[in-house]
């Protein structure tokens, strides 16, 4: 009897000392993916115009006047401006990638002018001009382009025009998910945007934990249903499935953000029953990426020259730039090469759109 008490008072020990380790290895998992969600979706500034290589509104402003707007999304304001106010073929809805503003796709909006489109872009919650002490998670691109429809319903200017949806990464996720809230969207361009809020904080932490990431899951839907409640669950299949509105889904096969074949929309071409969807895979190089789809082979080839340029110069000085160094750096960046779009890939897309009219 001795014995098997023994023997049952060591297997208790075992069994006490296992739930404390996995309680410890669950805990520190719980912060670390708290830490990294939280910088992942910190506040994002507007980059210092005078280090800045890509095009500003101040480059293009004598031909291209924007009219600034302002709406509100979860008790932020958020800024926007409509640009080719004389334009009236239908308005193109510019919805933006995480960390990026409305200026970064200034070359979209550009081109979308020039080929008779009124434009409306807007910064996203926590991002450049807009209001909010972060981006807070990636269904709030959901939430701030609804927030950005409703202001154009109300708008007896912009009302009366066919939209027209362009988003990319989460914005490319955002125009889709929105199409089952009963906005009426003539025709939308999602490019290398993810299915699911849920899919792509899974894959990011499968990323960065690995083989631990699943004791990671857990903490994530709460996160998730904390910060958003039942928006959190919208998916793009669902929002696609629930209209026939024509849907042009874009993705990068080496996409090093939403991975092709995992949280990418385009995975999941199985699932969707809207008759009216184009697919398009980008496989070329220069043209394969997250963020490198609309550039021209140029533009590519110039960025990364100058991206060498500026690496060799902060090797020189161990990452202590000095300022004049600096400025004189961008000063020799032309901004319109490293913003020339591949026209064929935006000449595709106008055509999806003017077919809708």
């Amino acid at each position: 009897m001795k014995n098997i008490h023994f023997k049952w008072k060591t297997v208790k020990i075992a069994l006490i000392s296992m739930m404390l380790l996995i309680g410890v290895i669950s805990t520190r998992v719980m912060v670390f993916v708290k830490i990294n969600y939280d910088e992942s979706f910190s506040r994002v500034e507007k980059p210092d115009p005078e280090y800045s290589g890509y095009l500003r509104y101040s480059d293009v402003a004598d031909a291209y006047e924007r009219t600034e707007i302002a709406f509100e999304s979860s008790g932020n304001v958020l800024k926007g401006h409509v640009y080719g106010s004389e334009n009236d073929q239908g308005l193109v809805v510019l919805s933006p990638g995480l960390g990026f503003g409305s200026e970064n796709y200034l070359a979209e909006t550009m081109y979308f002018v020039d080929n008779g489109w009124r434009v409306l872009t807007f910064d996203n919650t926590g991002t450049h001009e807009s209001e909010g002490e972060s981006t807070i998670g990636p269904s709030q691109s959901l939430l701030d382009l609804d927030a950005a429809l409703t202001y154009i319903q109300g708008d007896q200017r912009l009302n009366i025009l066919p939209v027209m949806l362009y988003g990319h990464s989460w914005g490319g996720y955002a125009v889709t998910a929105i199409l089952g809230s009963g906005f009426d969207i003539a025709a939308v361009a999602s490019i290398a945007g993810f299915n699911s809020p849920m899919e792509l904080v899974k894959e990011q932490s499968d990323s960065l934990l690995g083989a631990f990431s699943p004791i990671a899951y857990p903490f994530l839907w709460i996160n998730q249903n904390m910060l958003f409640g039942k928006v959190a669950w919208v998916t793009a299949t669902s929002g696609i499935n629930s209209t026939d509105t024509p849907v042009m889904i874009i993705h990068g096969v080496n996409d090093e953000s939403i991975a092709y074949d995992g949280a990418g929309i385009i995975a999941h071409s199985d699932e969707i029953i809207n008759p009216n969807i184009v697919y398009k895979t980008c496989s070329t190089a220069n043209h394969d990426g997250h963020n490198n789809l609309f550039e021209s082979d140029a533009a590519s080839e110039y960025t990364k020259a100058k991206n060498l340029e500026y690496k060799e110069i902060y090797n020189r000085y161990d990452g202590e730039i000095p300022d004049d160094i600096k400025a004189e750096y961008y000063e020799g960046v032309d901004r319109f090469w490293t913003s020339e779009l591949d026209l064929d890939f935006m000449d595709e897309i106008n055509f999806f759109f003017e077919e809708e009219l």
